[in-house]
Parts: C-alpha cells; sequence; structure tokens
C-alpha cells in the first residue's frame, strides 16, 4: 500500500464516528459506488413499478376492457423484469468489488499502521486481539457493506417510487406514508443503545477469548510438561463461557426487536389496507378498486422495506463496533516517528551516548518520544545518565544483574525506544534527526531466542533482500557454521522449516538466524544473549560464527555467560541503569570491582 493510499484510509476512520467513516471508507470509490447505485436504480424498477402494472389490470378486468390494453402492460412488465439480470450482475460486479477493496484496504492499512506503531505500543498489545481486529472486525465491516446496501438502496427506490406514483394517482393518501417513518425511527431509537451497548460487550468478550487461546498455543509446551492440560482447557472454557453469555444477550436483544418490528409495521400495513378500502367504499375519496391495490402494495412494501433495514441494524451495530474496534490501532498515537527526517545512506559504525536516560512511565514505553499519561505513576528510571563512546568496528559487551538496563540500551541503539533525557549519537549525528528505518538497513540483530517464519531455510535467510546470490548465501551459511543443519534436511535449502522453525533445534535455529544477518552485511551488530540457551555443544559452533559476524562491525552484545564475552574490546557493567565500571576482561579482574565478582561467581 502507497503512503497516500494508506493516508486516506487513515483520514477515513473515525472510532468515534463510525458512520462518518463508513462513508468516507465508500467515497474512496466514488466512481465505483456511483455506477453500482444507478445500475440499482434501473434493475430494481420492478419494484415499484409492478403495483402499477397490477392496478391499471385490475382496472382493465373492472371496466371489462379493452384486451389490447392488458397486452401493453404484459409487455412492459416483461421488459421491466427482463432488464434485472444484466443490470444486478453489472450492480453486483461494481458494489461488491467496491467493498472488497475496502476491505483489503482496511487489512493492508492496518497492517501498515501495526509496523509504524512504537515497541511500545506492541508490548502493550496482545497479539491475539490484534489479529481479530485484523482479520474479525475487517470482516464484519465487509459484511455489514455487503449485506446492509442492497435493503437499504431498494428501500430508498421503493419509497420514492411510492411517493411519486401515488401522488400521480391519489395525492391525497401521502400523509399515510408518513406514520411508517416515526415508527420506524422510534423502534431505531429503542434498540440503538442498548444494542451498541451488547456489541462493545461481546466484541470484548471475543478479544479477550483470542488473547486466552493464544496464550494456550503458546503455553502448550510447557502446559503439556507439567500435565496442566485441564488448567488450560478451564481457563478457556471461561473465557468461552463469556463469549456465550455476551453473545446470547445479544441475541436475546435482536430476537425481541426484530419480532416488535415485525408486528409493529404489518400492523400498520393492515391499516392502511383497510383504510383504503373504507375511503373507497364511503366514497370519501374517489378511489377506484385497483388503486386500493395500488396503495396497499406501496405500503406493503414500504412496511416490508423498513423491517428489513430494522432487522438489518444488529449487523450495522456489529459492523460500527468494529469500525470503533479498528479505530484503536488507526488512531493510537504512540507512533515511531520517522517522515521528514533525514535518510541514512551510510552508516561508519560509530556510536555515542551522551547523557542518556530512559524512565517508563507506568510500564508503558514511548517510542514516538511523546510523554506518557500525566498521570502515570513513574517508576525507577531503567537508564540514568549514561555516557559510551563506541567506535567503528569495536565490540562492546554489556554485563550486570537482570534488570540493570542491558536490553533497554540495545532498544535505544535501535531506536525501538527513545531517551528520555540525553542523546545518542550514529556517526557524529543525533539519531533523533534521523529516518530509523533507513539506519536498520544497515543493523543485523540476533536475539537470544531466534525467530523463523513458515517457511524454507533460504527463504528465512534471504527474508526482505529480494533476489540474492545463491553464492552469497552458501557463503553465508559456511561462515555461520550452518551448512551442515541444511544438508542434513531432507531438500537442502528449500525445507520448510515450520512455524517458528519448530522442526530445527535451537542451535540449528540460531545459527540460521546468525547466517540471516550475514547476508545483510550489516555495519552494526546487536546480539542478545545470543548463546544463553544452547547447549555447550552448540554454542561452541555459534561461538565460530559469531566470530565471523563480528569481525571488522561495531558489536554491541548483551550476555549473562562471561565466559562468552572474554574476548570484547571493552565491557561495559551496569547496575540499576548506570555504568559502574569499563574495561577489558583482564583490566575488570584486575580492578576485583563487581565484574570480577560476577566472574567468581559463575566460575565457582
Amino acid at each position: 500500500m502507497t503512503g497516500q493510499a494508506l493516508s486516506r484510509i487513515e483520514h477515513a476512520i473515525d472510532g468515534r464516528h463510525p458512520a462518518r467513516s463508513i462513508l468516507r471508507l465508500l467515497d474512496l470509490h466514488r466512481g465505483k459506488v456511483l455506477a453500482a447505485v444507478a445500475f440499482f436504480t434501473v434493475k430494481d424498477t420492478p419494484l415499484w413499478l409492478l403495483p402499477v402494472i397490477t392496478a391499471a389490470i385490475i382496472d382493465v378486468v373492472v371496466a371489462g376492457g379493452p384486451v389490447s390494453t392488458l397486452w401493453i402492460w404484459a409487455g412492459v412488465a416483461v421488459v421491466a423484469l427482463a432488464q434485472n439480470y444484466p443490470n444486478h450482475v453489472q450492480y453486483t460486479r461494481l458494489f461488491m468489488g467496491a467493498v472488497r477493496e475496502i476491505g483489503a484496504d482496511l487489512r493492508n492499512a492496518l497492517a501498515a499502521r501495526l509496523q509504524a506503531l512504537s515497541i511500545g505500543f506492541h508490548s502493550r498489545a496482545n497479539s491475539a486481539v490484534v489479529q481479530t481486529k485484523v482479520v474479525r472486525d475487517v470482516e464484519n465491516v465487509e459484511v455489514m457493506l455487503q449485506q446492509a446496501a442492497h435493503p437499504l438502496l431498494s428501500a430508498t427506490m421503493v419509497l420514492i417510487g411510492a411517493v411519486v406514483m401515488t401522488a400521480i394517482n391519489v395525492p391525497a393518501f401521502l400523509p399515510v406514508y408518513a406514520l411508517a417513518i416515526p415508527l420506524a425511527v422510534l423502534l431505531r431509537a429503542i434498540l440503538n443503545r442498548r444494542s451498541a451497548m451488547r456489541n462493545a460487550s461481546f466484541r470484548r468478550e471475543v478479544e479477550q477469548f483470542s488473547a486466552r487461546v493464544g496464550e494456550m498455543a503458546t503455553l502448550l509446551p510447557i502446559t503439556r510438561a507439567h500435565g496442566l492440560e485441564q488448567t488450560a482447557v478451564t481457563r478457556v472454557a471461561h473465557g468461552a463461557e463469556g463469549v456465550r453469555a455476551a453473545g446470547f444477550q445479544l441475541d436475546l436483544l435482536n430476537g425481541r426487536f426484530a419480532s416488535l418490528s415485525w408486528v409493529s409495521l404489518q400492523l400498520l400495513g393492515v391499516g392502511c389496507l383497510v383504510l383504503a378500502a373504507w375511503v373507497s367504499i364511503t366514497g370519501l375519496i374517489p378511489i377506484t378498486p385497483g388503486q386500493v391495490v395500488l396503495l396497499s402494495s406501496y405500503f406493503a412494501l414500504l412496511t416490508g422495506a423498513a423491517t428489513n433495514l430494522l432487522m438489518l441494524l444488529p449487523i450495522i451495530a456489529r459492523g460500527t463496533e468494529s469500525i470503533r474496534s479498528i479505530g484503536e490501532v488507526m488512531q493510537d498515537p504512540d507512533l515511531e516517528r520517522n517522515e521528514g527526517k533525514r535518510p541514512v545512506t551510510d552508516v561508519r559504525g560509530d556510536l555515542a551516548l551522551e547523557g542518556v536516560g530512559y524512565r517508563y512511565d507506568d510500564g508503558r514505553s514511548d517510542a514516538a518520544g511523546g510523554r506518557g499519561d500525566t498521570g502515570a505513576r513513574p517508576i525507577r528510571p531503567a537508564l540514568s545518565g549514561l555516557d559510551l563512546d563506541i567506535r567503528a568496528g569495536e565490540t562492546i559487551a554489556f554485563v550486570g544483574s537482570s534488570g540493570s538496563g542491558k536490553s533497554t540500551l540495545l532498544n535505544l541503539v535501535l531506536g525501538f525506544l527513545r531517551p528520555t533525557s540525553g542523546r545518542v549519537l550514529l556517526d557524529g549525528v543525533d539519531m533523533a534527526e534521523l529516518d530509523l528505518r533507513t539506519f536498520r538497513s544497515f543493523v543485523s540483530v540476533v536475539p537470544q531466542e531466534s525467530v523463523l517464519f513458515e517457511g524454507s531455510i533460504r527463504e528465512n535467510i534471504v527474508y526482505g533482500l529480494g533476489d540474492v546470490d545463491d553464492d552469497r548465501v552458501l557463503d553465508a551459511l559456511r561462515d555461520a557454521n550452518a551448512l551442515e543443519v541444511v544438508d542434513a534436511q531432507p531438500d537442502g535449502w528449500h525445507t520448510v522449516v515450520g512455524e517458528r522453525g519448530a522442526r530445527l533445534s535451537g542451535g540449528q535455529r540460531q545459527r540460521l538466524s546468525i547466517a540471516r544477518a550475514l547476508v545483510r552485511d550489516p555495519r552494526v551488530l546487536l546480539l542478545d544473549e545470543a548463546t544463553s540457551a544452547l547447549d555447550p555443544e552448540s554454542e561452541a559452533k555459534i561461538k565460530v560464527a559469531l566470530e565471523h559476524l563480528m569481525r571488522g562491525r561495531t558489536t554491541l552484545v548483551v550476555a549473562h555467560r562471561l565466559s562468552t564475552i572474554r574476548s570484547a574490546d571493552r565491557i561495559v557493567v551496569l547496575e540499576q541503569g548506570r555504568i559502574v565500571e569499563i574495561g577489558s576482561h583482564a583490566e575488570l579482574i584486575a580492578a576485583g570491582g563487581r565484574y570480577a565478582e560476577l566472574d567468581r561467581v559463575q566460575s565457582a
């Protein structure tokens, strides 16, 4: 999706005004929608024309002729009915095509917005709930447009046709039609508020249930290993019960309203028929038998159309609630701001931290650089007053106890977080002035747990790079000590690794992750506990691979195992968000400080 198209969708969606949002979405496809309405107007002609034909034929029968008039009206009816098929096909092609494009636009816009939202947003959001918004809520909007458009347009055409033909034939009867409008408005007002509340409650229950199911899938190995299957089933069952109860209450409300609407409007239709017959019999207004049928038919069509529209209110309510849900993502302000900033075209790899501090507010990280909720209760700073110069090609390791700020520091260098005080410099330029998306094309990250998608080994290694020469991939695999992993697979590097690389061991996944980093030839490399979860044999192989990966690159390493970082140019010891020691392994051991204490503990 282009930036311009994304901007149009973002402008169209306003979670506070769902109806306005729907009109704006349709306006984005104005040409197709207007053409579809034109075809609908023509194809729906029989709906309001057939009562006229019926009334005319009845009057011919009552008058006893002439027969030729019957054939004229019959011909008009055939033509009116025959044109319905081609025009209906054109209407469907245009309008449903526009609806499907709106659905695709919404999904693409949500995906683009999720990529633009900060890491802070994603740390707060549940992935299953986000998935529900992209899949279920967009589908609800599509269903609403598909199912509501036809009855709404049909009711409009019937109303216009009925009013015009009645004004021509029996103008004195026009005020009777007005009775249907306040009744329909009253019925809608009765339902509207309660329906909105019930739909909001049902939506929240579905999102919570999706979160429970996602949690169950993630924890399945832990659940099975500890014999907690029944506990997991019970947690999901509790969520399913919430969905059932909320859905049942919504169904009851819709059922009561559907019956009330149908009975009220049918009684109004019967009343119209009796009134027309009484007026004709008493001679109060000169009305022919055919005109009695005409009036009764039109009123039946109007009440039927109103009933259909009122029956659609639950679908419309569900669709508007989904617009609100989509708006929660599209209007979330926690964005990583890169527009208009200087693009990074070359990176030497010099990094500097000048008085850098970072504070999480109420568990919320704000990668957009803005302030959190002013009422949030601040906690201890994650980092405070960090000053550090890192030269291009240097390997810097960060150690310290859990919660000392190591991972926060890496996220600051990546630009996932913005300093709340001080600044981070890249090659002498404040990173706040740079388009960090362009900077990250020069960066590779090897996390503690490598992330692979369900594709082939080769697709995982060259992810996002387009066409990559086979020799370049082979070199990356060789330097990552991963050729043996590929050779052991039945289809070589075309072997599908399964969801999250489930068909490979942890060490194999990590070596492929290193190959993915190597093939990008990064200038800056971030290693976050890259060997901590591995057995000694896998760790030894990955150490060799990391030596190839780190050579000539600015490398920042976070590690708990001090044995893995002894060759680092400098080791930075962090405690409570502050630098307490800097030096080589030998220098820090000789100093006998915090690092020496950690080394003694691990060596014991």
